[in-house]
């Protein structure tokens, strides 16, 4: 009978660990990604590892990255997917990632892998400022084209500009951390003082300009390059502008959240990150991706947006974001749309 008993434990045993081993494990993931295109990459990621269910938790770059802040010292979230580079420089230096090298980073561009050894973060892909304009409307308004930032400053164009807010969106943080790298401080904000008598609003996407540009609701929206091409293959009649004096980009990057119970999986969404499919799927919402060679050619894309990118200060606008955003909200904050 003990014996009986005793096998019977057994069985029992081995059944619960072989129901542990198959169960499935659950990361917690914040990201900024594009919210229709977070099924195909969990997808993709789930054909190798099936027993490992990602839930997304999506907002714009500057409520994930306040929300990852406010958590510092309660993590939610086990891993960071597709947010702004300058975001994760802030984590960094709080302490708040796990470094981590994954399989095949050597494979990556340097200049989209953090410096540190092994490296706190991983670059995706990415994402460079443009201005959207809808030829038709600004006709209609009498607007000729602008070729420069500081154009937008001209009175022509007073309640016919949209641009993101940089509290919310990451593409609006780069424009206005972009615009005083490349105007100075004082430049910057004086140049932004003329931009906002123009501005009929601020939205909370920086995808958003640019679609209402191309919707005709609009005349221009400052927006980034390849959201403007996008729309102008779909038939928009937009004309993709790349100022004069050089264009802010950031990129999007992962990385592991310091602390997470699901180490191990963790890391081998971030293995995912940097292979040459993950790349391949960046471009096609982005003409720029982390590991060279795989990036095609982009329909309408413009022509010299590259070698307009400026040499981006991505520690300065990290390490000045606070009081960038701070500054700006005292300032502007007056024609943002109301959060959702």
């Amino acid at each position: 009978m003990k014996l009986k008993k005793s096998l019977l434990m057994s069985l029992a045993a081995s059944a619960i660990a072989a129901t542990a081993a198959t169960a499935e494990t659950e990361l917690t993931v914040y990201t900024a990604v594009e919210a229709e295109d977070l099924a195909r990459y969990a997808e993709t990621f789930n054909k190798s590892y099936p027993d490992i269910k990602i839930n997304w938790v999506r907002d714009s770059t500057g409520v994930i990255t306040a929300k990852l802040l406010a958590e510092r010292d309660n993590p939610q979230a086990d891993v960071i997917w597709g947010l702004a580079g300058t975001s994760l420089l802030l984590m960094k230096s709080e302490g708040m990632l796990e470094p981590y090298a994954p399989a095949g980073v050597d494979q990556l561009d340097p200049k989209f892998v953090d410096g540190g050894d092994p490296p706190s973060w991983v670059g995706m892909d990415a994402w460079v400022a443009s201005v959207c304009y809808n030829t038709v409307e600004a006709e209609k308004e009498g607007l000729t084209p602008p070729t420069s930032w500081k154009d937008l400053a001209d009175a022509q164009y007073e309640g016919h500009v949209i641009m993101p807010n940089p509290n919310s969106s990451g593409t609006g943080f780069l424009d206005v951390s972009s615009w005083l790298q490349m105007f100075g401080e004082e430049g910057g904000w004086e140049y932004m003082d003329g931009l906002h008598a123009n501005i009929a609003r601020y939205t909370h996407s920086g995808s958003k300009p640019c679609k209402l540009a191309a919707a005709g609701e609009i005349p221009i929206g400052i927006s980034f390059a390849f959201r403007g091409a996008k729309s102008k293959a779909d038939g928009a009649p937009l004309e993709i502008i790349v100022p004069s004096e050089g264009v802010g980009w950031d990129m999007e990057a992962t990385a592991i959240v310091a602390g997470t119970a699901n180490l191990e999986a963790a890391q081998k969404l971030v293995d995912f990150s940097v292979t040459k499919e993950a790349n391949e799927m960046y471009n096609t919402g982005y003409a720029v991706v982390a590991m060279p060679g795989v990036a095609k050619p982009v329909e309408h894309f413009p022509e010299g947006l590259l070698d307009a990118m400026i040499d981006n200060d991505f520690e300065w606008a990290a390490n000045n974001r606070a009081a960038i955003l701070k500054e700006w909200a005292n300032r502007y904050d007056g024609k943002s749309e109301p959060k959702e």
